[in-house]
């Protein structure tokens, strides 16, 4: 379960299956005779309010809401399991996963595809807060690349660890509805919303651990993959 808002609605279904389920893949993998490698999710919300970025992954974790919660637990768990059982473990975490083929009309889609589709229908776009939060948006292209390079990784140096998977820059939501008013070739109308609970202000990737581990680069920089989404979303070449 991805969502933070749906979490904060259904902690237990979460819990079940972000927590339960990462359990069940670990358990399952330490019955195999040759002990596979786990490659999983992890996510940038793991950092919860901490004001210092960018976050690195010597940084503690302290999640403020039970999403992220469950990706602490399921941090804590491969560990465990990469030291206990021998299976090889390697942690993601993911900041703010954007691209084609995201649902935009989900009660909890995330705010890219969101904004597109009301952009493009002349919706007003809906913003918690004040707009000024901003995030290390990182392109499918860029994840897709983080896993098969953790997947093929050297054991010994990645094993039992966790990982940012980012661009190394921000981007704030006001940023974004500029861009996409630019990009779509129309002024956008702005509703202000309350702030969501469990939401944090700023997320900021230190990938350099990533880099020096398994090589990961950024391939598509954020200005790029928004292009490339609002071109999928509208047919529109941004």
């Amino acid at each position: 379960m991805r969502s933070v808002p749906r979490s904060v609605a259904d902690p237990l279904g979460c819990n079940a299956a972000n927590v339960t389920g990462t359990l069940h893949v670990l358990h399952a993998a330490s019955r195999q005779k040759k002990k596979p490698r786990v490659v999983y999710a992890s996510s940038s919300s793991v950092y919860g309010e901490r004001p210092d970025l960018p976050k690195r992954e010597d940084q503690p974790t302290a999640p403020i809401s039970p999403y992220a919660a469950t990706k602490v637990a399921g941090e804590v768990y491969a560990s465990v399991w990469s030291r206990l059982f021998g299976v090889e473990t390697v942690g993601l975490r993911y900041f703010n996963v954007f691209g084609p083929r995201q649902d935009p009309k989900s009660e909890y889609a995330a705010v890219i595809p969101r904004f597109i589709l009301w952009g493009s229908a002349g919706k007003p776009l809906q913003v918690h807060g004040d707009g000024t939060q901003s995030r290390d948006f990182t392109y499918i292209d860029n994840v897709v690349s983080a896993n098969l390079l953790a997947a093929r990784a050297n054991g010994a140096a990645v094993s039992g660890k966790c990982y940012n998977v980012g661009c190394g820059s921000r981007t704030s939501l006001l940023e974004i509805i500029a861009l996409l008013e630019r990009m779509l070739g129309r002024s956008l109308t702005k509703t202000h919303l309350a702030r969501r609970a469990g939401d944090v202000l700023h997320t900021l990737a230190d990938i350099g651990q990533a880099k020096s581990d398994f090589g990961y680069e950024p391939l598509v920089e954020f200005e790029e993959g928004l292009g490339r989404t609002v071109q999928f979303f509208t047919g529109r070449k941004a």
